[in-house]
């Protein structure tokens, strides 16, 4: 069965949420413990992720949804926001049809992306998909600009960017 994207309503925000946290238990034991939260992510959490811009589209399968990643626009970047695919749905295409939608919602901005150093086969499915690594600095700094994460998560993340030499942080 083929995939479709689309935007995801109101009505669908708890099925969003249990894709984010079903895909989130790959990061129980990669994460740092104090990091981590079961459930990984509230309803609160959420809806305060969508009143501060976050857009989320959805992979389907039928009705069924598989998959979700948010787009935010910040200004002179965009960042892909909470991309996860459904357990029984992973490695079969859903998250690159995902994010190659996302990134053709992009004009000619840079888009960054902020993932776990430790989570490995993140950082390696962004890498083929065609994003670099930033330095630490510059992750540090980007990380402190466009996304609202405590001083500990931008220690223990990477950002990887498209499209980018990356605007200074100010």
């Amino acid at each position: 069965m083929q995939t479709s994207i689309r935007l995801c309503t109101k009505e669908e925000t708890d099925a969003v949420l249990q894709i984010i946290n079903d895909a989130a238990q790959a990061y129980k034991d990669v994460i740092p413990p104090d990091r981590w939260h079961d459930p990984y992510m509230s309803a609160t959490e959420l809806h305060e992720e969508i009143v501060h811009g976050v857009v989320f589209w959805g992979a389907w399968r039928g009705d069924r949804l598989i998959g979700v990643a948010g787009i935010q626009d910040r200004g002179e970047v965009v960042l892909i926001r909470h991309a996860y695919v459904a357990t029984n749905a992973q490695r079969s295409g859903c998250g690159s049809a995902l994010l190659r939608h996302l990134e053709d919602q992009v004009d000619d901005k840079p888009i960054l992306i902020g993932t776990w150093a430790d989570a490995r086969w993140a950082i390696d499915f962004y890498r083929k998909s065609g994003y670099t690594l930033v330095s630490t600095s510059r992750k540090n700094a980007l990380l402190k600009q466009y996304w609202t994460i405590p001083q500990r998560q931008i220690e223990t993340s990477v950002v990887l960017a498209k499209r980018c030499s990356c605007p200074r942080p100010s």
